[in-house]
């Protein structure tokens, strides 16, 4: 579709590679060519898009054979317009100035023509072959019937066009005639792939009973084998238990020597430790003896200079009291409540009761009152 573009009254087209556009003004062709640009004005111009291009044209249509099956065709024709001039003349390919989109359907109209004439051509070549033979060879029978007949058809150049190929991609008869057509094929190609079973099959039992009779050889084989190993065993046992009797009576006889050995010198050993050990006893008490004087001396020189300090302390205790005026009751007294004082336990807390307390008030009331 040409594209138009809208100025003051005037339109601008411009056109693509592959569309021939003539340009006519009050009935005068004032352009007239592929991928035009100019101003026109609308109101007295007839404007014409001729595509040059190649198009493709698929079409599908139905034929019936010469044993009367009918069969679906796939066919694709190829075609350009060769005269844009003459296409225009005999198609309306006229666009509106306004949008550039074509008045009418020309390559509608191209298609109807084209598939009319193929379908025309491909219905006269099956009409003559049986269904069979059209499978076969059909498609390019048709193929050549329809390139030739649309060669040859004088209103294709009389419009303007070109057939530039034609292709035809399937010719197919009806399901269930194509289903009835495959069985016997199908049929044939099971028979083969059972016969291939069936040998595949007679092979492998075959191969099975020569495997099987390979395994019962290798059995009895590994039988008269396990026969020879057993008595082999036997054999070896018997011998290792004679070895192992001589070499534990042998074993035996050193264990005794050994071992009296090793009570005479655990004997010997125990002597040797008794006597060390009495020894040792010995000195260790005379040891014990001189240690225990020595400390019986400390303790009784100890305790005699404890003796004489304390001596000595109290004969100065009693000097001074003396010295003091105090007579030699009150000394002995006092003497008295220390040696007490020093004896009594230690006291840490006194708690005195009520009853306690009333008893002792009562008695200082007392005194008092005795003393006035």
């Amino acid at each position: 579709m040409a594209d138009i573009t809208r100025r003051l009254g005037w339109r601008h087209l411009r056109g693509a590679p592959t569309a021939h556009i003539r340009h006519h003004r009050s009935g005068a062709l004032v352009h007239d060519g592929t991928g035009l640009s100019f101003w026109f004005r609308p109101l007295t111009a007839a404007l014409s898009e001729v595509p040059v291009d190649d198009r493709e044209l698929a079409m599908t249509f139905h034929a019936r054979t010469s044993d009367f099956q009918d069969v679906s065709v796939q066919a694709t024709v190829t075609y350009r317009i060769a005269d844009p001039a003459v296409a225009a003349a005999r198609l309306d390919f006229s666009i509106d100035p306004d949008t550039g989109a074509w008045r009418g359907t020309p390559l509608d109209q191209l298609g109807t023509l084209l598939t009319e004439t193929a379908q025309q051509h491909a219905l006269d070549v099956l009409a003559r072959t049986p269904l069979a033979a059209a499978l076969v060879d059909g498609v390019a029978a048709v193929r050549e019937r329809v390139a030739a007949g649309l060669g040859a058809e004088p209103r294709l150049p009389a419009t303007g066009i070109e057939v530039v190929a034609v292709r035809v991609m399937a010719l197919r008869p009806e399901p269930e005639v194509e289903r009835a057509l495959r069985t016997p094929a199908r049929e044939q190609i099971q028979q083969e792939a059972d016969r291939a079973t069936y040998e595949r099959r007679a092979v492998a039992v075959e191969r099975e009973r020569t495997i099987a009779e390979n395994e019962l050889a290798s059995r009895i084989e590994l039988a008269r084998r396990e026969e020879q190993l057993v008595e082999q065993r036997g054999t070896n046992a018997r011998r290792e238990a004679e070895e192992q009797a001589a070499a534990d009576a042998v074993r035996a006889e050193a264990e005794a020597a050994r071992s009296v050995k090793l009570a005479e010198a655990e004997a010997t050993r125990s002597v040797g430790l008794a006597e060390a050990e009495a020894a040792r006893t010995l000195k260790l008490a005379e040891a014990e003896a001189a240690r225990a004087r020595q400390l019986a001396r400390a303790e009784a020189e100890a305790a005699r200079e404890v003796g004489e300090a304390r001596a000595q302390a109290q004969a100065a205790w009693l000097r001074v009291h003396t010295e003091a005026g105090v007579d030699g009751t009150t000394t002995l007294r006092a003497l008295t409540a220390t040696r007490l004082a020093e004896n009594l336990p230690r006291i840490d807390s006194v708690t005195v009761s009520p009853d306690v307390l009333t008893g002792l008030l009562a008695k200082l009331g007392g005194y008092a009152e005795g003393t006035r």
